[in-house]
């Protein structure tokens, strides 16, 4: 039995859902929430944040339960379209495809720009935001299939 080629790009889905899970569980278990450790001078910090929210702390100051509720059909609803179209899809183009495998979500990475602080993030909100940026590029430089006349 043969896998479609889109298919195997399954595997880094799971990596990055494992790797995301792994990295969490890790750092839960290290540190106390509000810890913060800085990697790069004034510019990367490792740091123990919560996040109830979407990636990046948006929607994390609602404590409303009606939110978290929106949050988790959203997020059922999203793997479900991106699931579908990671098998369905007619597009060919090997950015899509990897960033498609790229949306997978404690936030524990924290850059500053100068007095300007980025909000925590963690390995899944990079790979949604990787993922996001790879099918841009497949959308506007991807080589498109000949179509017969």
């Amino acid at each position: 039995m043969t896998v479609p080629a889109r298919l195997r790009w399954l595997w880094l889905t799971l990596a990055i859902v494992l790797l995301d899970r792994a990295t969490k569980a890790w750092f839960e278990t290290q540190t106390l929430e509000g810890w913060r450790h800085e990697l790069i001078h004034n510019f990367v910090y490792l740091v123990h944040s919560r996040n109830p929210g979407l990636a990046f702390g948006i929607l994390s100051d609602s404590a409303s339960a009606g939110t978290r509720i929106v949050l988790i059909l959203g997020s059922i609803a999203v793997i479900a379209v991106l699931a579908w179209l990671l098998v369905t899809s007619q597009t060919s183009g090997a950015l899509a495809v990897a960033g498609l495998a790229l949306f997978a979500v404690t936030d524990f990475f924290e850059v500053w720009f100068g007095t300007y602080r980025y909000p925590a993030f963690n390995v899944a909100d990079s790979a949604i935001a990787i993922g996001a940026a790879l099918i841009l590029l497949d959308i506007l430089f991807g080589r498109r299939p000949e179509t017969s006349k």
